[in-house]
């Protein structure tokens, strides 16, 4: 899984300045993900550039679907690593819904690529399993980036000026 998801992203091409590329692996929901993140630190902000997963199920019985649900836990996954964070004043939740509560919009979103293994294993899940390996993948891909460790969610909090 690891090889896999490290050639399909090109793991092996540099990358140029101010950039990183990041990578994890898990397995959830009887299925295992293998994620790669690249990202750019420019100017002292930071842009998700692309994801690459690749993701044995066991049986893919509707590809399509499942690349979509991969895809959806990904921007679900950045949307937490990034911007996740609920406010309580004076005993209630602040953010009530998505007007108030940041998420990843279009025009953020990264290039996204799913690929997957049909291995003959027991089938396992498609759509939470697209989501624990972003924030990592994303952490190694900053980290790769500037050789600063990223320990603190969400990223909004950072001072991407001061890392490199």
């Amino acid at each position: 899984m690891l090889n896999r998801v490290a050639a399909e992203a090109d793991w092996n091409t540099p990358l140029g300045p101010n950039r990183g590329r990041g990578i994890a692996l898990q397995k959830s929901f009887g299925s295992i993900v293998g994620q790669v993140v690249e990202v750019t630190i420019e100017a002292g902000r930071l842009r998700v550039d692309r994801v690459v997963a690749v993701i044995d199920p066991g049986f893919a019985v509707s590809p399509d679907g499942l690349k979509a649900q991969i895809e959806s836990g990904v921007i679900y996954g950045l949307t937490a690593a990034l911007y996740g964070e609920i406010t309580i004043e004076a005993g209630a939740v602040v953010q009530s819904n998505f007007h108030d509560y940041r998420a990843i919009r279009m025009d953020e979103a990264p290039r996204i690529q799913t690929f997957i293994i049909n291995s003959g294993a027991d089938m396992g899940g498609a759509g939470e399993p697209g989501v624990p390996a972003v924030a990592p993948a994303l952490a190694n891909a900053i980290f790769n980036a500037t050789g600063r460790r990223i320990r603190t969610l969400p990223l909004m909090k950072t001072d991407f000026s001061t890392l490199g």
